[in-house]
């Protein structure tokens, strides 16, 4: 099976589960188990977001959680002042998008760690400028409180799962696709054969920091109360991060296979070692990365294989 054929399968499967989940409130769930898979959905897209840029054009973005941020920020204050949550949240993803690529002009003239520390860096400015300037809580309405559905919540979150799946999905079997991996593999090597490597990377910015920007807005409508410098901790980012390589970067299953260990892992070590529980996951996951560092997709195909040899070998 071709390469694309192997993505479009997955995305078949992927979409398939996501559209049997649309039927988890209709079963009358405890909101607890709404609040969870809400959790992964929301994961999925954040870990996808940052595959685009980092798996697929072969720039590590430290700073991703200025635009998870910038894109709660905006959709927050638009929202409470009466906006339409879906424009509000369009209108987060577009700010987050434009800043992006303002600074990606400038940012991808560095390269290797220097293009992650300088991303890192942008990311914790914001977060000071925004504690320093909003640093009261931001608390809805009580009219707005009143009328909270998580189910709503729920289903948006579904949403835009699916469409950040889709999205890479579609980059992966495109020509775009094709020249950020090029990028990804020899950039030089690349823009001698005539791609045009900086029109790809701020293309796989955009599109990383759009769905990043969306997951920022959802974020903003999900929660009642939170401090507007919280979505632009560098934790947005390490998650993103470790979702995507302890699933596989680079692939369009990866990401959503690591949301899904990595939300199920840190809730259940929370619970059952609320003293320690950060310890004991930050240690099994530096394990996990070491002694499988094509992630959770590659650990399958090599036991594929492994079962493959031994059928023919019997």
């Amino acid at each position: 099976m071709t390469a694309g054929g192997h993505e479009r399968r997955w995305a078949i499967v992927i979409l398939a589960a996501l559209a049997l989940l649309a039927l988890l409130p209709l079963t009358a769930p405890r909101d607890d188990v709404l609040n969870f898979v809400f959790l992964i959905l929301l994961a999925i897209t954040l870990a996808e977001s940052w595959n685009i840029v980092a798996g697929y054009a072969g720039q590590v973005n430290l700073g991703h959680a200025a635009f998870f941020g910038l894109g709660a920020l905006v959709t927050r204050m638009l929202w409470t002042e009466g906006a339409p949550v879906l424009l509000a949240m369009a209108a987060g993803a577009g700010t987050a998008t434009l800043f992006a690529l303002v600074i990606g002009v400038a940012a991808f003239r560095l390269r290797g760690a220097y293009f992650a520390i300088g991303t890192l860096a942008l990311g914790e400015i914001l977060r000071t400028t925004v504690g320093n300037v909003l640093p009261e809580i931001s608390t809805l309405p009580a009219a707005t409180i009143a009328s909270y559905r998580l189910t709503q919540r729920f289903y948006l979150a579904l949403g835009l799962a699916a469409v950040s799946v889709l999205a890479v999905a579609a980059l992966a079997t495109s020509r775009l696709g094709l020249g950020m991996r090029a990028i990804r593999e020899d950039e030089e090597a690349a823009e001698s054969s005539g791609v045009g490597a900086l029109s790809l990377k701020l293309t796989a910015l955009a599109l990383s920091t759009a769905l990043a920007g969306l997951a920022g807005g959802l974020f903003a409508y999900y929660h009642i109360s939170y401090y507007p410098s919280h979505p632009f901790g560098p934790h947005w980012t390490f998650d993103a991060l470790l979702m995507t390589f302890i699933g596989g970067v680079g692939t369009l299953q990866g990401p959503v296979l690591g949301a899904i260990l990595y939300i199920v892992l840190k809730e259940y070590l929370a619970l059952r070692w609320v003293d320690i529980h950060l310890l004991i996951f930050g240690a099994l996951f530096v394990g996990i990365v070491l002694l499988l560092p094509g992630g959770l997709v590659q650990a399958a195909e090599r036991a594929r294989g492994v079962l493959g040899g031994a059928r023919r070998a019997a």
